[in-house]
């Protein structure tokens, strides 16, 4: 079937509709010349329209807007302009504004890079049908790509010409929610090409001095090594433009290190010779038998005095009561092993439970402006705000504030901080909580400010190995009992339990068929020594069938 010849009229603008142009920005002053122009001459030119998909008596402008515009103005929409009507689909009707936006001397490069996503999403993401329908080198569509992931605001200025290519092309390669910023700080300090390039630098990351696995910035767009293959103007190779990206990286790879040292350590101590206390359990069933062979009559007796004594018909737990033991000569004495409370388990895991609750809290005021707020205003009342460590802010600073923040002198800081948004103010003073909460001198701070803002350490933390391993077998009845995994068990199974060597014991506490230590808090890690339950799940209401049952 051939295509329908194109035909000339002379259309009232009344009839005639804005099309799909990429075109965003018009010249102010180009338009009023041309308004003068068209107001003396005419339109000497033909626009090219084509009949508009939503209408059956309208035409689409697919190629002369800015002449739509002009004549509008100068006559009204009761005017006529010359036009070429031609019969086409979407997509060729946008290829051909793109060509002829392309071939003016005024196109705009972010006109073509938004008109470029859209022609790319038209063919699939294939790129290299994507610049042959455009008529573009690859290399072209590619940069014209990378400039559309500019802000909105950074568009407007390249188009205005407030900027240069060369600025657009360098902010190209900083995250979005970064850009308006450094553009503010371009256009306030009338920074040239040069200088925005060493301002970027300052706030870029070496990634040869990375800790972390680089696998994933060998294709990332904010590799500087991805910006060089594009754009003339781009930061030094082997530098990361994403400071939020390489920071988050830093800390997760910090945290693995740390956790397995926390292993290695909890490996050492495991092949270690066991404490005396664990000496004495497992060979506690020895001592008893001799204890009972070499034993004078008197000392059974006692035995089923206290048998007898027990309301519960059962001989008291060692946790409570120290084993007896006979010395050379047969004399009964006791032995010296501590009683095992709440407040001796606690000693032993009070730098585990400063640090985890320290962390709760952190991440309850990162999250919680307002109640972050608040504790910025009794720690700045109680003298106690000034042990924030100076780096642990000053160092992300560029992150919360913006990239060139650690660069201006104080009076300018003063202005960035008053011109912040609210939403990005509220993340600041929620930062400022988080450090306070970690660095804060005094853990009754941590703890007073954590029971007013209900802050809850199941959200960071749960029974696992390595806080087991903190503890003798005694202690580890002690948790099991009051975590209710003892009577989940059976007394019996957990007392053949805890005969097995302590890794095994372990092993087996987190391992229980059907038991969840998920959301149970051993009185070790709460802030008052109470154990805390899991929370009880809201229970639906029975049916009134039942209920009348």
């Amino acid at each position: 079937m051939s295509t329908p010849e194109p035909s000339c009229a002379t259309l009232p603008l009344s009839r005639i509709v804005k099309g799909d142009n990429p075109r965003r920005y018009f010249d102010r002053k180009k338009h009023d010349d041309l308004v003068a122009s068209i107001r003396i001459r005419g339109i000497l030119q033909p626009i090219l329209v084509r009949p508009a998909p939503s209408s059956d008596d309208s035409y689409a402008i697919v190629a002369g807007e800015r002449r739509y515009r002009a004549a509008l103005e100068a006559f009204g929409s009761d005017g006529e302009v010359p036009a070429i009507i031609r019969e086409m689909t979407d997509q060729e009707a946008l290829e051909a504004a793109i060509d002829e936006n392309d071939n003016r001397d005024d196109a705009s490069e972010t006109e073509q890079a938004d008109a470029a996503v859209r022609v790319l999403a038209a063919c699939r993401n294939d790129r290299a049908e994507a610049a042959r329908r455009l008529g573009w080198s690859r290399a072209k569509l590619d940069r014209r790509l990378a400039l559309a992931e500019l802000s909105e605001a950074v568009k407007l200025a390249l188009d205005e010409r407030r900027i240069k290519v060369g600025h657009a092309e360098l902010l190209a390669a900083i995250p979005a929610d970064k850009q308006d910023k450094a553009l503010e700080t371009i256009l306030g300090s009338g920074l040239d090409v040069s200088k925005t390039r060493d301002l970027l630098m300052r706030v870029t990351q070496n990634l040869g001095a990375a800790c972390f696995d680089k696998t994933d910035c060998t294709t990332c767009p904010f590799n500087s090594a991805a910006q060089r293959t594009l754009f003339e103007t781009h930061v030094d190779d082997g530098h990361c433009t994403n400071p939020g990206c390489f920071q988050l990286k830093t800390e997760a790879w910090e945290t693995a290190q740390r956790e397995e040292q926390e292993r290695a350590a909890a490996a050492a101590k495991a092949a270690a010779p066991p404490p005396a206390d664990d000496i004495e359990d497992e060979e506690q069933d020895d001592d008893e038998d001799d204890a009972i062979d070499q034993s004078p009559p008197e000392a059974d007796d006692q035995e089923e005095a206290g048998d007898r004594a027990s309301p519960s018909g059962t001989a008291a737990t060692p946790a409570s009561t120290p084993p007896t033991v006979v010395q050379s000569k047969g004399s009964i004495v006791q032995a010296h092993k501590p009683t095992v409370t709440v407040k001796s388990i606690a000693g032993r895991t009070s730098d585990l439970r400063e640090a985890t609750w320290r962390t709760a809290l952190a991440r309850a005021l990162a999250g919680n402006a307002a109640h972050a707020q608040t504790a910025i205003l009794v720690a700045a009342m109680s003298g106690t705000l000034s042990q924030i460590k100076p780096e642990t802010l000053k160092a992300r600073a560029g992150l919360l504030v913006g990239a060139s923040f650690p660069e201006l002198a104080y009076s300018a800081k003063i202005a960035e901080i008053r011109a912040l948004p609210e939403a990005q103010a509220e993340k600041v003073l929620s930062a400022i909580g988080a450090a306070y909460a970690k660095d804060v001198l005094t853990f009754g701070h941590v703890a007073d400010l954590a029971r007013t803002f209900d802050v809850d350490l199941r959200d960071v933390w749960q029974v696992d190995k390595t806080f087991l391993e903190r503890y003798t077998k005694d202690e580890l009845r002690f948790i099991a009992q009051e975590c209710g995994l003892v009577a989940h068990v059976s007394e019996k199974a957990f007392a053949k339990l805890l005969s097995a060597k302590k890794a095994d014991l372990i092993a087996g506490m987190l391992n229980a068929t059907g038991f969840d230590w998920a959301g149970r808090l051993p009185s070790s890690m709460t802030l008052d020594g109470q154990y805390g339950p899991p929370p009880v799940p809201a229970q639906a209401e029975e049916p009134l069938s039942r209920q009348a049952a």
